[in-house]
């Protein structure tokens, strides 16, 4: 009480003006809190034009801390108290941190049992305490808050609300805050377990344990168990060869005495009657909820009376305690861990203790009941976690700033379902009717698309993208650019010899621009020569053209008067090979429904088999079409090559009118020469 009655600050108006603001204040402050509206605290703030914002928040804040103060009786009006507060910090008509101050006041003026359900209103608004508003102003306050309740806890009295504090403080600070970690991965030596007993009877006390226990328990098997308590503090112990020896030889009598008593439902269920003194006929309520696996167990600190070691050793939950600290421990001996020496490693014999350790651990776990297989997935998840966690230590705890956000899409594309993908036979259909090419690919498709003659575009001037040698070498001496010179000099190997003779002898001290002016003339030179050179080649050529062509034509007229000397032979020689519409539909009829067998030997793959399919109707029209797409686009599509297929396939009618089309009935060949 007296805190928060003694901390008024020094105004820095005059006493007079400050107690009246604060009056006035006090009393719109009351009306606010019954109505949970500040409208008429801001009239009354803004009234106050002569005086300035510091003393006025200043006299603001005082009359919060004394609603406070008369409130704190009824723990449901102060969460009031505390959101009015967060609302006058919005309207910027008090101090920013004087709600966190309002909870510290609060905090320090009740008891643990009311601190207990104040914090329930601090925990339920972090979002609050996380806006930059009250983070950037307030986050030392709430640290120092929170602090000051957890040195008036105790750790193993009020153990869940240490931490609902711990739990908060990881909601409300990020991940990066230097505060909450520990960075250079120091441990808590203060973390000293005590035991063993004062008295000379020790053995005697252990001797009196329960008969369903097969283990003997001795005070020596009670020491080496609790003395690896050290061990788990301090694990740089374990780097020392002789402390090494110490805790091998601990961890092996430990873990033999668990392979040795393994738990069971039974075992364990006669062990809680005896525990809680029921005969064979009673069964308590906890083993009804053990049986349905819904029992939650939490144990701040085990006990280490000796009394308590064999019934120890019957708990489930007792036993996976230990078995787990065993784990993390050497998950720290075998990790890279940043802040460690270089003498802190292990040798090849204790790497292979920890492997082979290590298995029998996890077999007892799965050997465990209940759950023991499920429990022991989730212990190795949570390793692998951890060592997620090492890892980003081990990079300097980075911050997690979240991904930037894309650009916001169109409601209706994301809404639009999706076209189902096209097969390969549909696409080639589809681009068919387009008269395009399908490649199977966007890219490839694209560039055969380009032209429709591919083999003409390839041939296009366009294509040769290298210039002319005289054009490029125009005027070499103005460029005076060193790069021009050089793509010069490769254009000139490319496209022409003098790349590789002397021009002119030059000296070895002659500039390149000189050089390629000298070679441009020689160019220029040679190419006139070769032009009147090739005129006068091209006047002959064409003289000997025009006598060749008339000796022809006189020889074609007297070959064409003696056509009745000409064998069947020489008949077949002089005809044509053209194939008509009709010809084909005679030779699909007879091919029937065989024509897939003879399209895959034609070259025909089973996407555009299937696509002669689903374009016609019937067997023969399908034939017809596959036939005419050969012909027109195969260079070896000939009557003859055809003809020889069929009879591969035994299609022998087929056959026949590819060899009568070839060579038609000599009837016919008398009737035409007639």
């Amino acid at each position: 009480m007296s805190k928060i009655a003694t901390n008024n600050s020094s105004p820095k108006c005059s006493p007079a003006s400050f107690v009246e603001i604060h009056k006035k204040f006090k009393e719109s402050l009351e009306i606010a809190f019954q109505n949970e509206h500040l409208s008429c605290v801001k009239i009354d703030y803004d009234s106050f034009k002569n005086n300035n914002d510091a003393d006025k928040k200043s006299a603001l804040d005082q009359a919060f801390r004394e609603l406070l103060l008369l409130q704190l009786n009824d723990i449901s009006k102060v969460g009031s108290v505390i959101s009015l507060s967060i609302e006058a910090v919005r309207q910027d008509i008090v101090s920013v941190t004087i709600p966190v101050v309002l909870l510290g006041d609060a905090f320090d003026a009740v008891t643990l049992e009311k601190c207990e359900q104040i914090f329930t209103f601090v925990e339920d608004r972090v979002s609050i305490w996380k806006e930059e508003i009250f983070f950037v102003n307030c986050k030392n306050n709430i640290l120092r808050m929170c602090n000051d309740l957890l040195r008036r806890l105790s750790r193993t009295q009020n153990t869940v609300f240490c931490g609902r504090i711990l739990l908060f403080l990881a909601k409300f600070f990020p991940f990066s805050e230097r505060s909450g970690l520990n960075v250079i991965s120091e441990f808590n030596l203060d973390n000293i377990t005590e035991f063993g007993v004062d008295d000379k009877d020790s053995e005697e006390v252990l001797a009196d344990t329960l008969e369903d226990i097969p283990v003997k328990i001795d005070y020596n098997l009670y020491c080496k168990f609790w003395a690896l308590q050290d061990f788990f503090r301090n694990p740089n112990q374990c780097y020392n060869k002789v402390q090494w020896k110490v805790f091998a030889s601990h961890a092996t009598a430990v873990l033999s005495a668990f392979n040795s008593f393994k738990l069971d439902e039974q075992r364990g269920s006669s062990l809680k009657k005896r525990k809680h003194g029921l005969t064979n006929g009673e069964v308590p309520m906890e083993d009804n909820e053990e049986k349905n696996f819904k029992t939650e167990h939490f144990f701040a600190k085990f006990l280490t009376n000796p009394k308590l070691l064999a019934l120890q050793l019957s708990d489930s939950n007792f036993r996976r305690s230990v078995l787990v600290q065993f784990l993390i421990l050497f998950q720290y001996l075998t990790s890279t861990v940043k802040f460690k020496t270089e003498s802190l490693t292990l040798n090849q014999v204790q790497s292979d203790f920890i492997k082979e350790t290590e298995a029998k651990i996890y077999k007892l776990l799965e050997e465990t009941p209940p759950q023991g297989k499920k429990f022991t997935v989730t212990v190795q998840h949570m390793l692998q976690r951890e060592e997620i966690w090492n890892n980003w230590k081990n990079e300097g705890c980075k911050d997690f700033n979240k991904p930037d956000l894309k650009e916001e899409t169109n409601e209706e594309e994301v809404s639009k379902p999706k076209k189902p993908k096209k097969s390969l036979g549909e696409a080639m259909k589809e681009a068919s009717r387009k008269g395009q090419f399908f490649m199977g690919t966007n890219e490839l498709t694209r560039l055969w698309n380009i032209a429709p003659d591919n083999l003409m575009a390839c041939k296009s001037e366009d294509r040769n993208f290298l210039p002319q040698l005289e054009t490029y070498l125009e005027n070499p001496r103005e460029k005076n650019d060193t790069s021009f010179e050089w793509r010069a000099l490769r254009l000139l190997a490319r496209q022409s010899t003098l790349f590789f003779t002397s021009v002119n002898s030059p000296s070895p001290t002659c500039k390149v621009v000189d050089y390629l002016e000298s070679v441009r003339r020689k160019i220029l030179k040679d190419k006139n020569e070769i032009t009147k050179v090739q005129e006068a080649v091209n006047n002959t050529v064409l003289e000997q053209h025009e006598q060749e062509s008339v000796a022809l034509e006189e020889q074609d007229d007297a070959e064409l008067m003696k056509t009745e000397n000409l064998t069947p032979d020489d008949h077949n020689a002089h005809k044509t090979s053209t194939v008509t519409k009709e010809n084909i539909e005679e030779i699909a009829s007879k091919i029937g429904s065989e024509w897939k067998k003879l399209g895959k030997k034609l070259g025909f793959s089973p996407d555009e088999l299937l696509y002669f399919e689903s374009e016609n109707s019937t067997v023969a029209a399908q034939a017809q079409a596959m036939l005419t797409i050969w012909f027109q686009d195969d260079e070896d599509a000939t009557l003859d090559n055809l003809a020889y297929i069929l009879e591969g396939f035994e299609m022998q009618a087929a056959a026949e009118i590819c060899k009568s089309i070839i060579d038609p009935p000599t009837s016919k060949i008398e009737e035409v020469s007639d």
